[in-house]
């Protein structure tokens, strides 16, 4: 894993091999991060990142100047890790919380202007997230949802489901908010 832009451009990130995580690819970041860069000011955002793992896209976003992030993953050694990386390269713009993200999301009141979420891809409840996040308020007007999710499995049955973008076996489902 290495991080594609911003100030840490070309910085690998080594976590440790016992991580429960499946690290997002970098050609599918980097696609990512290219639609995000035409929709999105990241010097004025505010991100919420669900099922952190490694915090591969929180440091992305954290690379290229986002000022809050809110990192959110359940195992210990996932939000260890991110730790060590925000003292590191001291990174002040991220906040990591070790929770289960349901919990966490039934507890959050903040507005985000983005909220990725990189759920296991064998999680039961993955189509319940987009409801949890669109009930709850969460998206700034304007905000996007982005589920990452096999390719397989469909997830647009919402209402505010905008498109799925294809990379390989993994994808990328948009949700709006208050549009």
């Amino acid at each position: 894993m290495r991080i594609i832009g911003g100030k840490l451009k070309g910085q690998r990130l080594n976590p440790p091999a016992n991580l429960p995580v499946r690290p997002t690819t970098d050609q599918a970041k980097e696609a990512l991060f290219n639609i995000l860069n035409n929709q999105f000011d990241f010097d004025n955002l505010k991100v919420l990142d669900l099922f952190s793992g490694t915090g591969n896209i929180t440091m992305e976003f954290a690379s290229r100047g986002v000022p809050e992030i809110y990192s959110v993953d359940r195992d210990f050694g996932c939000i260890n890790y991110l730790k060590s990386l925000i003292k590191q390269y001291e990174l002040t713009n991220v906040k990591p919380f070790k929770s289960d993200v349901f919990k966490y999301l039934e507890l959050e009141t903040e507005q985000f202007d983005l909220i990725f979420a990189d759920p296991p891809y064998d999680l039961p409840q993955m189509n319940l997230i987009a409801t949890k996040v669109l009930e709850k308020n969460l998206l700034k007007e304007n905000g996007y949802l982005i589920i990452e999710h096999p390719s397989m499995k469909k997830i647009d049955n919402h209402p505010l489901f905008i498109e799925q973008r294809k990379y390989g076996s993994s994808s990328f489902s948009f949700f709006g908010g208050n549009q």
